[in-house]
């Protein structure tokens, strides 16, 4: 039976009491009605022959949680993040960046790499049928065999944990039993102008016409319709880059961190540097504080807010999970780092996009059978301050549970792989802080959001 707080019997226990209380119940509605579904099963006969429960009490420890049937995440690391066409990776194809982790991958775990039953890689930017290419050509030149495939998924922002919970989902219902999820992007090669889209006449004048709306113009409508002022937004983004300075400066960084080595081209002579390995985020600015920032022009004219510092940076980078049932990675002899226990992607007004976590994040909680004051941390991605700020205040989250080593406005949001690059992120903390749950969740272009609940359990 489900370890979690989310399944139908766990919910019948709790309001009938105990496990012959269920089986008692069941069996009066198959007298009753006659149909076998209502049957008790053999597992729940033995469960109230012995009064066990049929599921993990609230309080239990983490190390005594877990189930075979689990899905699980048993690797998730990433490249650092470079600033887009000024950073390391800026000279950097994206199948490289995404071999770079693939063939850690394979390196950290040991898994044989023909098992793999599909690598799945969001991506937001690269045209599908190029990156689909790509993604080919970097599975293969990490070390995969021709008979692994490869697919790319594109929900915008929430590219990455799409790709994780699409492979979690093939897991739990065995199509096959090791999958990788994965995101990547190149910012630095990969320019895109929303104001250019081609625009169906029959939306103007309808909701449909918000889709079209620059990310900049939405975040503008969330701080004008929630009253988000520029200061606090300033002082959201200067904490952020505080926070993810601490994180780097300590180390707190390295386990999730896959070293690439990159080399650069002049633009001038175009000759090549010699490779460097790239091991730190570039992003974080030390010396940031709300004064300096309250310096800078809002970029949509002076009766905005969103600037270059209370917004996410253009970065490049890759991250990679590892994905199986609790019992596969028994039997392969490797550890746990979490579990993922739902997710969830609501839809809203397009015209405030980056209120996604404000919807999503309570439906995938209710979902895993918890409520917000159980998560321990959430990672919710900084595409601007204006909604960062106010989704997390609104909810009612303490400020030092969110985010705790930094968000996007200072490590950046390499649209494709930020999914992929949070959970790693969420996974390292929860390890580090002895969390049990833990929320990864960000808004997505023209009007959703999406948020994934994990936990950390002990369990082998």
């Amino acid at each position: 039976f489900p370890a979690h707080r989310g399944g139908v019997l766990f919910w019948a226990e709790q309001s009938l009491g105990s496990t012959e209380a269920v089986r008692n119940a069941l069996s009066g509605f198959h007298q009753l009605f006659g149909h076998g579904v209502f049957r008790p099963s053999p597992a729940l006969e033995r469960l109230a022959s012995l009064n066990l429960a049929l599921s993990v009490p609230r309080n239990v420890p983490a190390a005594d949680t877990g189930c075979d049937d689990d899905v699980c995440i048993v690797y998730a690391r990433r490249t650092a993040l470079a600033r887009a066409r000024r950073g390391a990776f800026r000279d950097t194809p994206v199948d490289d960046l995404l071999s770079g982790v693939l063939a850690d991958l394979l390196r950290t775990t040991q898994i044989d790499p023909a098992t793999v039953g599909d690598v799945t890689v969001g991506n937001v930017l690269r045209k599908g049928d190029t990156f689909a290419t790509e993604c080919r050509v970097a599975a293969l030149l990490a070390g995969f065999p021709e008979t692994v495939p490869v697919r790319v998924v594109n929900r915008l922002c929430s590219s990455g944990l799409q790709a994780i919970a699409d492979v979690a989902a093939a897991v739990q219902t065995g199509q096959y039993a090791v999958g990788i999820a994965a995101g990547a992007e190149s910012m630095s090669s990969s320019a895109f102008d929303w104001t250019k889209l081609p625009r169906n006449p029959r939306a103007k004048g309808t909701p449909a016409e918000d889709c079209y709306l620059t990310m900049l113009e939405t975040s503008e409508n969330v701080a004008d319709r929630c009253h988000v002022t520029r200061q606090s937004q300033d002082a959201f983004a200067a904490e952020s880059h505080r926070r993810a300075i601490a994180a780097r400066d300590s180390g707190a960084f390295a386990r999730e961190i896959v070293p690439l080595a990159a080399r650069t081209r002049d633009r001038k002579s175009g000759a090549w540097s010699e490779p460097v390995v790239v091991d730190k985020d570039e992003g974080p600015r030390p010396g940031t504080v709300p004064a300096k920032l309250a310096r800078l022009r809002p970029v949509l004219g002076p009766q905005c807010c969103t600037t270059a510092g209370n917004a996410s940076q253009l970065t490049d980078g890759a991250a990679a999970v590892l994905v199986m049932k609790r019992s596969t990675a028994r039997s392969l002899g490797l550890g746990v780092l979490g579990v993922l226990r739902s997710y969830a992607v609501v839809g809203l007004e397009p015209a405030v996009m980056g209120l996604g976590p404000l919807v999503a994040i309570p439906r995938a909680v209710e979902r895993a059978g918890l409520t917000l004051d159980d998560i321990d941390v959430y990672e919710v991605n900084e595409a601007f301050a204006s909604q960062a700020l106010y989704c997390v205040d609104a909810l009612g989250i303490p400020r030092d549970r969110v985010n705790m080593r930094g968000g996007a406005i200072a490590l950046g949001h390499p649209l494709g792989c930020t999914g992929a690059r949070m959970t790693a992120t969420l996974l390292s903390l929860m390890q580090d802080k002895h969390a049990r749950f833990g929320v990864v969740s960000m808004c997505i272009g023209t009007g959703m959001g999406a948020a994934a609940v994990f936990e950390r359990t002990a369990y082998p």
